[in-house]
Order: structure tokens, then C-alpha cells, then sequence
């Protein structure tokens, strides 16, 4: 029987899985989804396209693949239904090669209403949400008040969702009366809700599946398993920065739990991280910068949110993090992404160990806002020049080797693929 390798972040979301899906995928039969929302933004470029994935796994692109969306995934319609013609306009073939799990949640349009009046009451304390409705749909999972995929196979489906709809708007109630003015992607509430119940009927024609039997059967068969994560590993719910992450699991174990695979199906690890550090919102980034380096890094690596739009917060690598996520997630092998975005420093700081509360350590502390961190920087040699794409990693300038290899020792992982720009043809494998 074979097992199923993952893929996933190990910083803050936005390190380019996408891309590495893309990849990877000749090398497998199925790529899947396990958890997270249209709050994730894979961004994928070949042949002068581009195209960003919300919900959809990054194995749609090709033809011979089966792309599916497991149950720990949330699935708003009006944002698949976008998706699905945004890949179509762009000759991409979407149809039986997309199966949905019936054990999926819907994001309905109360859930985005109840996300906006919630951060709205946070003030000075907000979270930095994405406003897709995240949040409300996986606490309604929890409580077991959520709509699935498969309810909409029922008969009383509308009768479930003014259930659901009346019970969120109590509550929207409670923080704003004139809910009707609160936009959502630039729609009153009510038109908003017209427009979901259109896209509805593109969701009831995907194709449903049991998706934890289709795939421990695909194994047995000895068909190949990607699992495609989304977010990162220090915006997970029970590991990362809380409260300032997502609602699910995006570590591993994520896995295990979003497509009902069991610990012993799991076989490679691939984690993607970024040669520097990136978030978006709020929350600890300890090595943050705040100047001009900081903002370069940000318009050489065009860190503005795929999801969003807003601009990423942009700092030195962070070992501590990512010794952390490597940990965490059991990596075997390291993708570093977007190397040339350092293509032009002379010098490269990496954050080797913390000073927290003035004594020097490589953990992360509980609650990282209620302390003093400081990042100890090691510094590095910049290689100060441009990348070929097509060369091999032998040619590659000995200071980015040098990165690497620093990188390799810290981590005691191998760095597998290096990335040097967004096409999938510019990637370095070792």
C-alpha cells in the first residue's frame, strides 16, 4: 500500500505552495485538499497565465489528475463558482477531475456577515481576518449547528439553511441593527445572499464523494496521494500564534483529520518556506522589519495578499520558526521559495536563536505578546546578482549555496527545490 506525502506551509501562509503543487503533480494520481478556505490564496503561473486558487487544489491544471477538496475544507459557493470560471476562461478543464467531499461545511452568507460585525467589535484588538467567514463556519462545525455538502442532497435543505441563517442573525443583530450595511465583497447582505444561492447550483453539480473512503482506496490501489495544506504552520489553530491565526489544523496531523487518513498512511513531508519571512494582519512576527529594507523586500517579492490585496509584512528568516514547524510537521524535505527576491542584497541577517526577557533561546514562548522577543541575527554573505532559472544548482553563486547549506545545518532537513521567480519553470531541483 503506498502512502500519502504532504505539503504545507512553515511560516505564515503565503510561502508558495501553489506553485510546488503544480510541481509536483505529474508525479501523482490524486491532489487534496485538507483543510482551511477561500482565505487561502495558491497563486500559480505558466505559459503567460496566471491563475489563483481559493478552494480548488493546485493539481487542476492538469488534465489527468483528480483534484479533491477533503472534509476538513470549507467551501463558500459564490467563491468556487468565480474560480471555476476564472480556470475555465483560461482553457483549464474543470469537471470529473474535481470531487468534493460530502463531509465538507459550507460557508454561508451569515457566516461572512457575522466575520465583519465580529472584527468590526475587536477595534484595536482585531485579528487581521481575511472577512471570508472563516471563523463562524468552523465555530458552527464545532458546536454542530454547520451545513455540509451533503445536506444538499436532502430534500430539506432550504429548511436547514433559514434555520442556520435566523440563528446567526440574532446574534449579528446583538452588534449592528442596520446589518444590510455592512458589504460584503461590495454587496449589501441580502443581495450578497441572491447571488450565493445562484452559485449554489454550481456546487450541486460537483461531484460528491465519500471522500475518506475514495482515498484509503486509492491507496490500496497504489494510486499516488498529494495532500495540499493551506495557510502555514504558525497560524494553526492548536500551534500557532494564538489568538492571531486560522480556525483549522494546517500542521500535519491536519492531514490525518481533514481527508480520514490514518498517522501510519503519512509518507513524505515537503515544507515550504520562504528565503525571508512574510504575514499578513496582526499578530508576533519577531523579526519584522520596519524600513527600507523591509519595504524592499516587499515590492521585490510583490507581498501583497492574493486573498486580500493587503500588503505583507516582510522580515528576515526566522530558525527558531521554522526549527519549530520542521518539529511539529515531521519534514523530510524543504522547498525554499522566492530566493531571488535577496538577489540584490549585499548582506543577509537570519534569526539563528531569541532573546526573550533578556535570556537567550531557541523556543517560542507561550504567549508571544506578553513578552519581550528579540531576534539574535546571524549574518550572511549576499550573492548580489541576478538567477538563471535554467541553470542547475551546481552554477548557483556559492553565497546562495552557502544560504542553503547554513539553512541544511540549522535544520538537519535537505533543501530539495530552490525557487528563483513565480513560473513553474523557474525552480531548482537538487
Amino acid at each position: 500500500m503506498t502512502k500519502a506525502d504532504v505539503l504545507l506551509g512553515l511560516q505564515w501562509g503565503d510561502e508558495g505552495k501553489g506553485k510546488i503543487v503544480d510541481v509536483l503533480t505529474p508525479g501523482y494520481h490524486i491532489i487534496a485538499r485538507f483543510q482551511g478556505g477561500p482565505n487561502a490564496g495558491h497563486t500559480i503561473e505558466f505559459d503567460n497565465k496566471k491563475f489563483i486558487l481559493h478552494t480548488i487544489p493546485s493539481g487542476i491544471f492538469s488534465n489527468d489528475k483528480v483534484n479533491v477538496i477533503g472534509n476538513g475544507v470549507i467551501i463558500d459557493p459564490y467563491v468556487i463558482k468565480k474560480e471555476i470560471e476564472q480556470l475555465t476562461d483560461g482553457g483549464i478543464e474543470v469537471g470529473d477531475n474535481l470531487l468534493v467531499s460530502r463531509k465538507s461545511h459550507l460557508i454561508l452568507p451569515t457566516h461572512r456577515l457575522l466575520d465583519a460585525v465580529y472584527e468590526k467589535a475587536k477595534g484595536d484588538k482585531k485579528i487581521g481576518s481575511t472577512l471570508k467567514g472563516i471563523g463562524p463556519t468552523y465555530t458552527d462545525k464545532i458546536s454542530r449547528n454547520g451545513l455540509r455538502i451533503g445536506d444538499l442532497e436532502k430534500a430539506n435543505f432550504d429548511e436547514l439553511y433559514h434555520a442556520s441563517r435566523e440563528r446567526h442573525l440574532k446574534t449579528v443583530r446583538i452588534y449592528q441593527q442596520d446589518f444590510e450595511s455592512v458589504l460584503i465583497d461590495g454587496m449589501p447582505f441580502t443581495e450578497y445572499e441572491n447571488v450565493w444561492f445562484e452559485a449554489l447550483e454550481t456546487v450541486r453539480g460537483l461531484k460528491k464523494i465519500n471522500s475518506e473512503y475514495y482515498l484509503n482506496n486509492a491507496l490500496a490501489q497504489g494510486m499516488r496521494v498529494l495532500a495540499e495544506g493551506a495557510q502555514g504552520t504558525m497560524l494553526d489553530i492548536d500551534f500557532g500564534s494564538y489568538p492571531f491565526v486560522t480556525s483549522s489544523n494546517t500542521i500535519t496531523a491536519g492531514m490525518c483529520t481533514g481527508l480520514g487518513m490514518a498517522p501510519s498512511k503519512v509518507g513524505e513531508v515537503y515544507g515550504i518556506f520562504k528565503a525571508y519571512c512574510t504575514r499578513v494582519g496582526s499578530g508576533p512576527f519577531p523579526t519584522e522589519l520596519f524600513d527600507d529594507t523591509g519595504q524592499q523586500l516587499r515590492d521585490i517579492g510583490n507581498e501583497y495578499g492574493s486573498t486580500t490585496g493587503r500588503p505583507r509584512r516582510c522580515g528576515w528568516l526566522d530558525l527558531p520558526a521554522l526549527k519549530y514547524a520542521v518539529m511539529l510537521n515531521g519534514v523530510n524535505e524543504l522547498m525554499m521559495m522566492k530566493a531571488d527576491v535577496l538577489n540584490p542584497f549585499d548582506e543577509i541577517k537570519v534569526a539563528v536563536k531569541y532573546k526573550v526577557n533578556g535570556e537567550i533561546t531557541e523556543e517560542i514562548p507561550y504567549d508571544e505578546t506578553g513578552v519581550e522577543i528579540e531576534p539574535v541575527y546571524e549574518t550572511l554573505k549576499g550573492w548580489n546578482t541576478e538567477l538563471s532559472p535554467e541553470g542547475k544548482y551546481e552554477n548557483l553563486p556559492e553565497e546562495l549555496k552557502n544560504y542553503v547549506s547554513f539553512i541544511e545545518e540549522q535544520l538537519n532537513v535537505p533543501v530539495k527545490i530552490i525557487s528563483v521567480g513565480p513560473d513553474r519553470d523557474q525552480t531548482i531541483r537538487r
